[in-house]
């Protein structure tokens, strides 16, 4: 589907289209496969114009599927001074920060 001046064309893949662009993407393909993906590639397509004769003018846009609302809660410090329990779990003995082994050379 190709959107011009606000009206949608029906777009197709052919195989030349299929074999152009995986050559673009330098994957090969074998003649099955690229006619077996041309074929998918259509059926999105369908399935895309499909979606776009939807009304939708009036439908608010999700979030999220579930109808929940998030709790707020107060912003605020629950523990006290826990920096040493932290540092303690520290593969090397550091007062000041979390130290770990080098993993990039």
């Amino acid at each position: 589907m190709v959107l011009c001046d606000n009206i949608f064309y029906h777009m197709t893949i052919d195989l030349k289209t299929v074999k152009h662009i995986s050559k673009l993407a330098r994957i090969s393909l074998e003649e099955k496969k690229a006619e077996k993906l041309a074929d998918d590639m259509n059926s999105i397509f369908e399935f895309i114009e499909k979606l776009n004769e939807l009304k939708t003018e009036n439908v608010e846009p999700l979030t999220s599927i579930a109808e929940t609302t998030l709790r707020f809660r107060d912003d605020k410090i629950t523990s006290d001074n826990i920096r040493e329990k932290i540092l303690k779990n520290s593969p090397e003995k550091n007062d000041d920060f979390f130290v770990v082994p080098k993993v990039v050379e």
